[in-house]
């Protein structure tokens, strides 16, 4: 005998945890839950975050302008543990009311200025610092135009596709179904466009690779979801050749160790206070002797 099927009331009421992963920290209100000021280190941007996706980008595009030398780009890195609910913390709601990482503090000049949104945080280094964005109109279009459908696009890979295939509580065929093969969509969509271009902006690499690459990149390489079969990843020949390319630069090495707290402890470096902690305090070298 099968449960009945469920009829949306007319008014949704919160009463209950929908169960998954996540349920502890799901809640349909934005306001913060405790009192909690953050941290500030001795650089002029303030990074509060974790190495998800939305989190790599940002510490991608801050060890790539430091790697070009642009010393104002030091930062300190803090965590916030989102399992935790650091996020709703009084102190980091002041930065993103969204209650979403990762959030900047840029202290360099006379007023802090708060920046979040991944897209919008890597379009502010970018401007701030000149770098990682063409000047052209028409590249620096098509680079604003990558970085804003990964924007729109991530969401049906972690809030759809990745929560039903991952999190849920139970398995739902259609639900699994439907953003399956969105996700597949868009990977032919990235595949088509790199397959006529070394970028997703054309020559350069810019911001829109940073913003695209922890998604889609990891996804190609089965890293996220324990999917990589079941969306036949390999297929895409273009996406794989990108992300292996990215993958291999020394900045985009360091920072997908930031603020990461799972996998091979001599990738993780929880927090980044100085350039020197990649070398000294990743969590391999933290770990006491047994």
């Amino acid at each position: 005998m099968t449960d009945a099927p469920y009829v949306p009331p007319k008014v949704w009421t919160w009463n209950k945890e929908n169960g998954g992963q996540f349920a502890s920290i799901n809640r349909p209100i934005a306001s913060p839950t405790h009192d909690k000021e953050l941290p500030v280190g001795k650089h002029p941007l303030q990074l509060y975050s974790l190495a998800t996706p939305n989190g790599v980008k940002v510490t991608v595009m801050l060890e790539e302008l430091l790697a070009l030398g642009h010393k104002g780009a030091e930062y300190d890195a803090w965590l916030i543990k989102i399992g935790n609910g650091d996020q709703f913390g009084s102190g980091f709601v002041d930065i993103n009311p969204n209650s979403k990482i990762p959030a900047l503090m840029d202290r360099s000049g006379p007023e802090p200025i708060r920046i979040f949104e991944s897209g919008s945080i890597l379009f502010y280094l970018a401007e701030k610092f000149g770098a990682f964005l063409p000047k052209d109109i028409k590249a620096r279009t098509e680079a604003m135009s990558w970085l804003f459908w990964q924007m729109g696009s991530a969401p049906y890979l972690g809030g759809g596709f990745g929560h039903f295939y991952a999190y849920a509580p139970f398995k739902i065929e259609y639900a699994i179904d439907r953003f399956a093969m969105e996700v597949k969509r868009q990977l032919d969509v990235l595949d088509r466009r790199l397959a006529d271009n070394e970028y997703l902006a054309g020559k350069e690499y810019t911001i829109a690779d940073m913003g695209v690459w922890p998604w889609y990149g990891a996804l190609a390489k089965g890293l996220v979801y324990g999917a990589g079969d079941f969306l036949s990843v390999q297929d895409y020949k273009n996406v794989q050749r990108w992300t292996d390319e990215i993958a291999k630069r020394p900045a985009v090495k360091r920072g997908r160790m930031v603020n990461r707290v799972s996998g091979d402890p001599a990738s993780q470096l929880h927090e980044r206070h100085d350039a020197s902690d990649f070398e000294t305090k990743t969590q391999d070298k933290l770990a006491p002797a047994t």
